[in-house]
């Protein structure tokens, strides 16, 4: 590039976008729709300061990316300029097939596909169009580049994705125990046999990243106030495709509401995926806007509650409910709220959330000890706390009105 583009960015400073590709990318209005859509969903009802948009988290660790690699190069490990910006570009755009609110609609207003998914046809459909450019950086999201440390990277259990969210939404929420020393793990890291290892000295860094993703969960991603908001959301688009309210919402939104398309169908059909490209978080607030005075009893409830903040209570434990006892509640608010049982169902919301910092094997974080040895990090003797990390917890929710007793 003529010259270099630089980007200001509250956790980091200034971002520079190094290759012409790149920014080419950056500015493409597939990209530039992620503006529009937040990074913690509704977490904003909880923690006033999370607006923050998946536009700030993509380039965030696009920008990690790059420190990683540059420490990766100082150690020896031969990056070429090709690997250094699919490595970028892959990770700029890992996130592009997020929906609206991020993962709170993720299973209701497109059933059954993962972001992930969207976001590979979208890398497909630029790549089409920047003429194969972005070939070994969909290899490298697929890990099925020959080099496979480039793909842990982007998707491990330390990778630049976890390192930059957990910074950046400590940040914003204000939630401090998410802060993390990102500089330090990044410039730790090598490469030993194609795989991504810690050097021992940072090995307390690393026990500090788990124990602040492991807070992070309970104290915002499954937060009960956004996790209840979010519930009622999905709600509130099931019954809004179930009455078919589709008049003065976007065409946009209408498109998805009207249709439930497979995996193969946004493969096969780069239409649908050009039409998920003009959705995002201000198609739902309009529709909701619009809702809120519709003659659907469900349905105008439930907005109206949305947006007065007036939430569903949420209770967890240790325990999954009975069906016998989910029939009852529902029959309580059917007769509190004159609703069929049917109806009532959208005013009840039930099911599980797990929490594991750290997962044993497999994608596992590896130590690269003074004397050359590699261990697994839950493995590694001062440091029990990591085995207790390890282990997954389960809780069970029970979602309802704020007047119906349990």
């Amino acid at each position: 590039m003529k010259k270099l583009k630089k980007v200001n960015d509250p956790i980091y400073g200034f971002i520079t976008i190094k290759s012409e590709l790149l920014f080419s990318i950056f500015n493409h209005p597939y990209f530039q729709r992620l503006r529009r859509i937040r990074q913690l969903g509704l977490s904003e009802l909880v923690y006033p300061g999370a607006t923050h948009t998946r536009f700030h988290h993509a380039l965030g660790s696009t920008h990690l990316m790059g420190l990683a690699l540059d420490h990766l190069k100082e150690k020896g490990v031969n990056i070429n300029e090709i690997e250094y910006e699919s490595a970028q570009i892959a990770i700029l755009l890992h996130d592009i097939g997020h929906g609206p609110f991020s993962h709170a609609l993720e299973y209701s207003l497109i059933k059954g596909i993962t972001h992930e998914n969207i976001s590979l046809q979208f890398m497909k459909m630029l790549n089409k169009e920047f003429s194969g450019q972005l070939d070994t950086a969909i290899a490298m999201f697929k890990n099925s580049y020959k080099r496979k440390f480039f793909h842990q990277l982007i998707s491990s259990q330390l990778d630049v994705d976890r390192l930059d969210y957990l910074n950046r939404d400590s940040f914003y929420t204000g939630v401090s125990e998410g802060n993390i020393s990102v500089d330090r793990i990044i410039s730790h890291l090598d490469v030993i046999e194609d795989e991504i290892v810690v050097e021992e000295k940072a090995i307390y860094s690393i026990e500090n990243f788990l124990n602040a993703r492991r807070l992070m969960y309970w104290q915002v991603y499954l937060h009960k106030t956004a996790l209840s908001a979010e519930r009622m959301l999905v709600h509130l688009m099931s019954r809004a495709k179930e009455v078919h309210s589709l008049d003065n919402i976007s065409p946009a939104l209408k498109y998805f509401l009207e249709n439930d398309f497979t995996l193969e169908e946004f493969q096969e059909k780069p239409e649908i995926v050009h039409q998920f490209s003009k959705l995002d978080d201000s198609d739902i607030w309009h529709a909701i806007k619009v809702w809120e005075s519709n003659k659907d009893k469900v349905l105008k409830n439930l907005s109206q509650r949305i947006l007065q903040r007036d939430l569903f209570k949420i209770k967890l434990g240790n325990e999954p409910l009975k069906k016998t006892d989910i029939n009852a509640l529902k029959a309580k608010i059917a007769q509190e709220f004159n609703l069929l049982n049917k109806e009532a169902a959208f005013f009840l919301s039930h099911g599980e959330v797990t929490n594991s910092a750290y997962v044993e094997g497999g994608k596992s974080i590896k130590i690269i000890t003074k004397k050359g040895h590699l261990m697994d990090i839950a493995q590694a003797a001062d440091l029990p706390n990591i085995k207790a990390m390890s282990k997954i917890v389960k809780k069970y929710y029970l979602c309802l009105p704020k007047n119906v007793s349990l």
